[in-house]
């Protein structure tokens, strides 16, 4: 299916740019709920409200919530008592919400629902007595979380086809498998496809664990990237959703950028373009990528095209606490 095009045309007076903008982009149900739900507990309780790690990766964001009255630490013995706190949007091991209710902390949690999904499935291959693979990244906030769900010793983390092939489990063991929600669509089917042609008997979610969000981002990065002589990204290096977003693009032959502002584009990159992707990641807002546009604009007469291949309409409740 053709997808539609929208298009807001320049008269020429610089050297021309075409910018293909992709859609879906940006902000995702998760990453607005997580944000929606420190914004309404600074209005409940009243600064400061802490938050443990960032809400979401982006520091555009985090600085904004942080002018509002959010202080955000990395663990909760940095949370004074008594003091209302959040749980980011990349959720957190058990440990974390025992501790707070072993202490009479009023934590709120805005892990991302998808995520404590890919939770609830972690806990029901544990109590079906099956060791779990768990495919993500190393030291990502939510891989943390994941595992901190189960016993110690119950989950193996691997990250590549080469970690599946060097995997040691006994080949009668009961195994399931579950995926990190914003990994490459595309590498992870390669890495589960390893995982089941080496354990044939290995038990899957029914529905791939990669959120809609992600899926739907790099798809819309497939069909920019092709037309598009450079792709920019904006997103922060710590988000796993950008980063491969800029991966995607790279795996079509197109090179990509990844920025966090527009003020961090170089000029130079523009030489030989005349047209150039645009997107953001899920925890970017679309004022950044209007912001990226203007700073284009001062330099290329510029055309937009905005490359619509899917609709999102999803939205997550907030916490009981928050609507009551």
């Amino acid at each position: 299916m053709n997808a539609p095009l929208q298009s807001t045309k320049a008269s020429a007076t610089k050297p021309a740019l075409t910018i293909l903008i992709a859609a879906p982009r940006g902000f995702c149900a998760g990453v607005d709920r997580a944000i929606e739900i420190v914004e309404r507990a600074l209005e409940r309780y009243g600064a400061p409200v802490y938050v443990r790690h960032e809400i979401v990766h982006n520091k555009f964001v985090v600085d904004g919530l942080r002018q509002k009255g959010a202080i955000f630490v990395e663990e909760l013995d940095q949370v004074p008592d008594g003091a209302p706190v959040v749980f980011s949007a990349h959720g957190v091991p058990k440990a974390v919400p025992a501790e707070a209710d072993r202490r009479g902390l009023d934590y709120l949690d805005a892990t991302c629902p998808l995520v404590s999904k890919v939770h609830r499935q972690a806990e029901r291959q544990i109590e079906a007595n099956r060791h779990i693979v768990f495919v993500g990244h190393r030291g990502h906030p939510e891989v943390i979380g994941t595992m901190g769900q189960v016993p110690e010793g119950t989950m193996t983390l691997v990250e590549t086809v080469e970690d599946v092939e060097a995997l040691s489990l006994a080949a009668d063991q009961p195994l399931a498998f579950l995926t990190q929600t914003t990994l490459s669509v595309d590498d992870t089917h390669e890495i589960v496809r390893a995982l089941q042609t080496k354990f044939p008997h290995i038990v899957g979610p029914k529905a791939e664990d990669i959120c809609y969000a992600t899926s739907n981002r790099q798809a819309a990065v497939k069909k920019i990237a092709p037309g598009s002589d450079l792709v920019l990204v904006i997103g922060a290096g710590n988000s796993s959703n950008s980063l491969r977003l800029v991966e995607v693009s790279q795996k079509c032959g197109t090179d990509a950028k990844l920025i966090r502002r527009a003020s961090e584009i170089d000029p130079a990159w523009l030489e030989g373009v005349g047209t150039l992707g645009l997107t953001a990641g899920a925890s970017a807002p679309e004022e950044l990528v209007r912001e990226v546009v203007a700073k284009l604009s001062e330099w290329r007469e510029v055309e937009e095209h905005t490359l619509v291949t899917a609709e999102e309409k999803m939205v997550f409740k907030l916490p009981r606490q928050l609507t009551d």
